[in-house]
């Protein structure tokens, strides 16, 4: 299994167990209208907001926090200043760690993840010294049950997709970050319903974690970041073997 399907089934099943179900709106709330804001409230010629509209709908959230959200992106409703911060970091063993914050504050930002990284061993690194380590890519996974492999093959393919496999109960679908709405849409089309659909960011060679007390410490570091409020995602360049994943559920 690769590398970045682990990851990706890292946070599904941590997600599945997280019933803050309204920090999960808020937090798409945040990013369509960041995403509003910079490329327009029209997802027809927006990639990225029609994304996250998808993955809004992935979770349910109500259609009128999707229509507020982008209104407060293109200036039709009143919304805090949100600025976009990367943060990089090394976490102990050298897996690499991007934090993609959306806060009106930088300097509360800063200093809370920074406190995280210190309290976990980890050390911030420069800006784009980890961030080289992955690529933007559209990730979309579909349960496998009742669904024909060749008949999904066929139409991702078409659609554009770099890649289609099987990754046990499910599918995963990759895209290049351009082609990611195409192949969403085609797949939507065909009356096959994803139960993720996103944009990420995933690394190119991560580091395997074989050991228990690491891939536990890993976690935690990841867990704290994505409790604070202005944190909207974590990347992790790290695959946890599927033994020890198991114990940890």
């Amino acid at each position: 299994m690769s590398g970045h399907s682990k990851w990706a089934n890292i946070k599904h099943r941590k997600g599945r167990a997280d019933a803050a179900r309204g920090k999960i709106f808020s937090k798409i709330a945040k990013e369509m209208t960041i995403s509003a804001r910079a490329g327009g409230g029209d997802p027809a010629g927006n990639i990225t907001l029609r994304a996250l509209i998808a993955k809004a709908k992935g979770v349910n959230m109500p259609n009128d926090n999707i229509d507020r959200a982008i209104k407060k992106g293109t200036g039709e409703l009143a919304s805090a200043a949100l600025e976009e911060c990367i943060y990089e970091a090394y976490a102990p063993g050298g897996v690499g760690v991007i934090v993609q914050a959306l806060t009106d504050n930088k300097n509360r930002a800063a200093a809370e993840i920074r406190n995280v990284f210190t309290k976990s061993g980890a050390s911030m690194a420069q800006q784009g010294a980890v961030s080289r380590m992955f690529q933007r890519k559209g990730q979309i996974y579909i349960a496998a049950a009742g669904v024909d492999e060749d008949a999904l093959m066929n139409i991702v393919l078409e659609a554009g997709a770099e890649d289609m496999r099987r990754d046990g109960d499910q599918f995963e679908v990759l895209t290049a970050f351009t082609d990611y709405a195409v192949v969403a849409e085609a797949i939507s089309k065909a009356g096959i319903a994803a139960t993720s659909s996103e944009l990420t960011m995933l690394p190119e060679m991560p580091v395997e974690v074989k050991d228990k007390e690491k891939a536990h410490s890993l976690m935690k570091l990841i867990e704290a970041l994505e409790e604070l409020d202005d944190v909207q995602n974590v990347y992790g360049a790290f695959e946890i073997d599927d033994a020890i994943l198991a114990q940890m559920e």
